[in-house]
């Protein structure tokens, strides 16, 4: 299956150019907060991808319904009552999830990102597209969220995704492992510091792969010499 040139424009701007963290810069409150572990970190970014996708979806499906002078308070609302869904259902089929993230599910609703789609594009695009952005931007959340705790996890513990079949479900057990075994642990990465410390490279990281990209894809000029 191929994608058109702008699904894949959507696509890249969603998980790479314009991802939420990289180039927005938004969300760090959760994304430093819960990322403790990659589990911690998936369970995180399963529930904001629903989020994003739906309300941009419901958002482009009523935008010539919705009066420009309420839109935002409208945004917020169909965005709030998502929100609610989704702690709901995680507090019924992922309680222990649930008691983990806390707080930070209903926090989803604070979530710039969320009502910045909504206004840049969902309100003015058509629900196929609009379906697509969010769910776009909401894996590229979920994988920074995922490679953050992953990162801090190995560091700290030498575990990767540590009690997903708790939190998750048994079904999600494969994905248990121990990276370094008898790891005395790096304490640090596991407290807020190391967040932000790990982030910080991820960053890095990224804008080196950009700056290397760009750097290959500069065409290289040939200078004449005159006689």
């Amino acid at each position: 299956m191929f994608l058109s040139e702008n699904y894949r424009k959507i696509a890249l701007e969603g998980i790479w150019h314009n991802n939420i963290v990289f180039s927005q810069n938004l969300a760090l409150c959760p994304l430093l907060a819960v990322t403790g572990t990659a589990t911690n970190g998936l369970g995180m970014g399963l529930a904001t991808l629903v989020v994003i996708t739906a309300s941009n979806g419901l958002i482009s499906l009523c935008r010539h319904l919705i009066p420009s002078e309420i839109r935002i308070p409208v945004f917020v609302l169909l965005i709030a009552t998502l929100v609610t869904l989704v702690d709901f259902l995680m507090n019924a089929w992922a309680h222990e999830l649930y008691k983990v993230l806390g707080l930070f599910i209903a926090l989803i609703v604070t979530n710039c990102a969320l009502l910045g789609r909504a206004e840049s594009f969902a309100y003015k695009q058509p629900v196929k597209e609009s379906l697509w952005d969010g769910f776009m931007m909401g894996l590229g959340f979920l994988l920074v969220l995922v490679a953050l705790g992953a990162a801090r996890e190995i560091s700290a513990t030498g575990t990767l995704f540590a009690n997903a079949s708790v939190l998750l479900g048994e079904s999600f057990k494969f994905l248990e492992i121990t990276v370094i075994a008898d790891y005395h642990g790096f304490l640090l990465m596991a407290l807020p510091p190391g967040g932000f410390i790990m982030l910080a490279f991820i960053i890095v990281g990224k804008r080196m792969c950009d700056a290397a990209l760009a750097k290959r894809n500069t065409p290289v000029k040939t200078v004449v010499m005159e006689k």
